[in-house]
């Protein structure tokens, strides 16, 4: 709970930080730089590839801990087992809806703009040589895959590894077993603990340089396809991004406002995390802030430490929606009829693709080109026609996967009575005294 001297702090903010001081000015002032030299100078705007890269890399050298201390603790925190159990359930039955959902919306957005009509493309005149690379990676991503490779090779190989679901996998197991021997084993619990404010203070300084990262992804998307190369694939851009819009405005805004609050409020307490998603076209760069923001906002810690991470394979909205859009766009402009039948079938693999290219680098291309392998109708060659443009709607899939990620794990925290309802909307209404209130969260309840 919030307590009467936190409630006193926020009603009297510190003094407003300098204008050019604020990260997520800093990441759009960086994209708007990296558009100007990779539009002007794209030369020059391809060669800062390392910076946006480097960046990338290192968010990914810090979020296995993240991910197992803030499992491991609050697995360990809950009293009872059960229910870790309850948390994960819900959190399944949240996924498999709103993934199914936002397929299901592709689909319709498809049917409905037709994006691809006219086109008439000879499927002869592909060249397929250009998504081979997609297609093997693509048997790699089935589901029989996805099953296997979750389990790791060691407890302590997923620490050193980029596979979230290993590291949440060992995790929970790790987390269960400290419960177990919880008296035995109390100084194991306080060191994970302890451990998790320095790991957490090396998360914010490696927020430093997001916008160092922004600036070189965007100058070399710019730089290496130019704003021009969209031509004449401008109409599924612009239908994608719209309707990416319009599920997280009206369903996951339904969402938010049924658990008594607002998306727009939201959008603007994970501002920042937005701008360096969209900079660096990675959800995963900000992964390890969306869990603190959380948390501190009033989600029960062991909400956010299984939802965001199981979030990040398996609600993946954004990717969800691109799936079936981009798959009928190539029928369309093939002149492939495809019927009711063979979209219902299009739509059920997705939705296993979709599961088994988990923690797959490229995942939104690279499970479109694993659900078209398995239905023959739309060849696979196809996904040439949208190799160009792919670049310019991975920001959106990243975008709207993290959006749906925060959703989530509200709605899951409120059902499973873990969130602090006064505490969160003190902070929607006010993001900037979040600094000022205990970032551990509610205490979970049995």
């Amino acid at each position: 709970m919030i307590t009467a001297d936190q409630l006193q702090a926020a009603s009297h903010p510190r003094q407003p930080t300098r204008w050019y001081k604020v990260l997520y000015i800093q990441v759009l002032i960086a994209i708007v730089l990296g558009v100007l030299l990779g539009q002007f100078w794209p030369g020059v705007g391809e060669q800062m590839k390392p910076l946006g890269d480097g960046f990338i890399k290192l968010v990914k050298m810090i979020i296995a801990p993240v991910i197992f201390l803030t499992v491991v603790t609050g697995i360990a925190g809950m009293s009872n087992m059960r229910a870790v159990g309850r948390v994960a359930g819900k959190a399944m039955v949240y996924f498999l809806t709103f993934s199914t959902l936002a397929l299901v919306v592709g689909m319709v957005v498809a049917n409905t703009v037709q994006p691809g009509r006219g086109m008439h493309i000879d499927p002869a005149s592909l060249d397929a040589s250009k998504v081979t690379s997609y297609v093997s990676k693509a048997h790699d991503s089935t589901i029989t895959g996805f099953l296997l490779n979750i389990i790791p090779e060691t407890l302590i190989s997923p620490l050193v590894g980029n596979d979230i679901l290993q590291v949440l996998f060992v995790a929970i197991l790790f987390g269960i077993a400290l419960a177990l021997v919880r008296a035995e084993a109390q100084p194991v619990f306080n060191l994970l603990a302890t451990l998790s404010a320095p790991v957490f203070r090396l998360v914010s300084i490696l927020m430093r340089f997001a916008p160092l990262g922004a600036f070189g992804a965007m100058a070399f998307t710019i730089g290496k396809y130019g704003i021009q190369s969209i031509g004449n694939l401008a109409l599924l851009v612009f239908t994608f991004y719209a309707t990416s819009l319009l599920f997280v405005l009206v369903v996951l805004g339904l969402m938010m406002r049924l658990s008594g609050f607002s998306i727009f409020k939201l959008l603007r307490y994970i501002k920042d995390e937005l701008l360096l998603v969209l900079g660096t076209s990675s959800s995963e760069s900000a992964l390890p802030n969306l869990m603190q923001k959380m948390s501190a906002a009033g989600c029960g810690k062991p909400v956010v430490g299984l939802v965001i991470p199981m979030g990040y394979s398996f609600n993946l909205d954004g990717t969800n929606i691109y799936m079936t859009l981009a798959a009928l766009f190539i029928a369309q402009a093939l002149d492939i009829h495809l019927t009711l039948t063979h979209q219902i079938v299009l739509l059920l693999v997705a939705m296993l693709s979709s599961k088994g290219a988990a923690g797959v680098t490229g995942a939104g291309f690279i499970t479109l080109a694993a659900t078209l392998t398995v239905v023959p109708e739309v060849p696979v060659a196809g996904m040439t026609l949208i190799l160009g443009v792919d670049r310019f709607m991975s920001e959106c899939r990243s975008l709207t996967n993290f959006i749906g990620n925060a959703v989530a794990t509200v709605v899951v925290s409120r059902w499973d009575n873990q969130l602090d309802v006064k505490r969160l909307q003190a902070v929607l209404d006010n993001p900037h005294s979040v600094s000022d209130l205990d970032v551990e969260g509610p205490a979970p309840e049995d």
